[in-house]
């Protein structure tokens, strides 16, 4: 995992707009010495040789698993079984690149960008304590320290629905999105664009526009008082009525969206559940107050993220910690056969 965060800070410095030259548009550019544009020739092989190699020992350490102790039922392990049980016919054969990247990205899909903004929950949590108080308050009326919280009981915590939304609007891991090429001749606002030109999808200023969102660099949960429909449901629904645009728009709408939905719901509201997020403290005791100031708290890129910072989490009693420690180990009956 150290290798693959390695590699995807990198990667996001590549794929951040403006880093390279826009040589898709105009392509003279690719007979311009690369030094003039910081060298992206060489960081753009560099990234593709480094998640070749990793993507590959992934690959590598599976049919390695697999050699000693057969198909565990994996993702990957169903993708195996069914490519070595088939025989297409010749210069159909699924290649090992294909393999390196089928698996490779979707460890990587979800990783970096749902971390990244649970770290923002956290730093949300730790900079507006009556926030975390209203949402724990919300959680203990329908959820005793016997269990924690499960997918079951998301009709019964809005206000948690309402903070992932919040998180992902406030501070979007991609501010700029993935850019879109059109199908087809359109106009926007008077002007003109052409089939194929190149659209940039400002996430971060629609999310952040004070028409729509009362003191948009604010976090605040009620931006979405009443808004509780998943992401998927909005995101194919009326353009006004869209949440934010942390899975991005139209045809390239991030596939993994309803895992992420749930993954991030359930981490909140666990995280809620057990704990009191708290501000780290200095080496005299002090509470260190958190940035969180989008231009001095968070790393630039195309993937964004918050710089470290200190921060406490306490158990919120003894039977909450007895809890976790249960599930916890049920869980590893769950993820033993996986290792």
């Amino acid at each position: 995992m150290e290798r693959l965060y390695s590699l995807m800070e990198i990667w996001s410095r590549v794929m951040e707009t403006g880093a390279t030259p826009p040589v898709d548009i105009f392509p003279f550019l690719h007979y311009i010495p690369q030094s003039l544009f910081t060298n992206w020739r060489s960081r753009a092989t560099h990234v593709q040789r480094e998640m070749n190699g990793l993507y590959a020992d992934f690959l590598t350490d599976l049919r390695t698993r697999r050699a000693a102790s057969g198909s565990r039922g994996s993702l990957m392990d169903q993708v195996l079984d069914q490519v070595e049980s088939e025989k297409p016919p010749p210069g159909l054969e699924t290649s090992d690149h294909a393999l390196w990247f089928l698996g490779g990205t979707l460890t990587e899909g979800g990783s970096d960008t749902s971390a990244s903004i649970l770290t923002a929950f956290v730093q949300a949590m730790v900079a507006n304590p009556a926030i975390q108080k209203k949402a724990q308050a919300q959680i203990d009326s329908v959820i005793g320290p016997d269990r924690s919280p499960n997918w079951s009981d998301y009709a019964s915590l809005p206000y948690i629905a309402q903070i992932v939304k919040e998180t992902m609007r406030w501070r979007p891991v991609t501010p700029l999105a993935f850019p879109h090429a059109l199908a087809q001749d359109d106009w926007v606002d008077g002007f003109f664009l052409p089939k194929g030109t190149t659209i940039i999808v400002n996430a971060w200023g629609m999310q952040h526009d004070p028409t729509r969102f009362k003191d948009p660099e604010k976090f605040d949960p009620d931006h979405f008082d009443g808004v509780t429909k998943l992401a998927p449901e909005l995101a194919n629904g009326p353009w006004e009525e869209r949440d934010h645009y942390g899975y991005g728009a139209g045809r390239r709408l991030c596939p993994g969206i309803h895992l992420a939905e749930r993954n991030l719901w359930l981490g909140m509201a666990k995280l809620l559940w057990g704990y009191s997020i708290l501000p780290g403290l200095d080496k005299e005791g002090k509470e260190v107050a958190v940035d969180t100031s989008a231009e001095t708290g968070y790393c630039e890129g195309f993937l964004v993220c918050a710089y470290d910072f200190p921060a406490r989490f306490e158990v919120r009693g003894k039977a909450r910690e007895a809890t976790i420690r249960r599930e916890t180990e049920e869980a590893k009956s769950v993820f033993a056969k996986y290792e």
